[in-house]
């Protein structure tokens, strides 16, 4: 009886075997692993300057003891875009004379003219200065995002403080740094 017993737990014991065996063959089996979607954002800004010279004016030379009055040029758009929550400050450099304060010189076409009148960059037409470091005379803001819905205009004016000077037209070349 024994062995009967022996021989019957084998047989059943070879048999679930084959059942457990038969059983992981026809199941399917899903092997997993996983993988990362990944987009990187950079802050980015771009400037466009909306035209390429403030007027402050054709002016009659003034007598010099005469009181000057302050003469005050169109206001030139700067059109900034930075991408969405992006800190800038944008700040404007005269390249006649180096100042950090937008205070320029402006130099005479005319061969010999040795004149250089005085103007000021201001972030107001009644007189904020506006120059080039950064947290205390440019102007800042928060980007909006790249499209051109989201332009972010900010206006500068130029102002000088008398056009008693030799008869000629004066110019200067302003550099406009977005700092982000």
């Amino acid at each position: 009886m024994m062995l009967k017993k022996s021989l019957l737990a084998a047989a059943l014991f070879t048999i679930s075997g084959f059942a457990l065996t038969a059983n992981a063959a026809t199941s399917p089996i899903t092997a997993t692993n996983k993988f990362t979607v990944q987009m990187i954002v950079n802050k980015t800004c771009k400037v466009v300057v909306s035209a390429t010279t403030i007027n402050i004016g054709a002016a009659a030379g003034v007598d010099a003891d005469a009181a000057a009055s302050t003469l005050t040029g169109n206001g030139q758009v700067i059109n900034v875009n930075c991408s969405k929550g992006t800190g800038f400050n944008v700040g404007l450099t005269p390249q006649n004379v180096s100042s950090t304060t937008g205070l320029g010189t402006m130099k005479g076409a005319i061969v010999g003219n040795t004149d250089q009148p005085t103007y000021q960059l201001n972030q107001s037409s009644s007189g904020t200065a506006w120059g080039n470091i950064v947290n205390t005379n440019t102007e800042s803001g928060t980007g909006l995002g790249m499209g051109a819905a989201k332009t972010i205009p900010l206006t500068v004016y130029a102002t000088a403080a008398s056009a008693d000077f030799t008869p000629d037209t004066y110019t200067d070349t302003v550099s406009v740094n977005v700092t982000f």
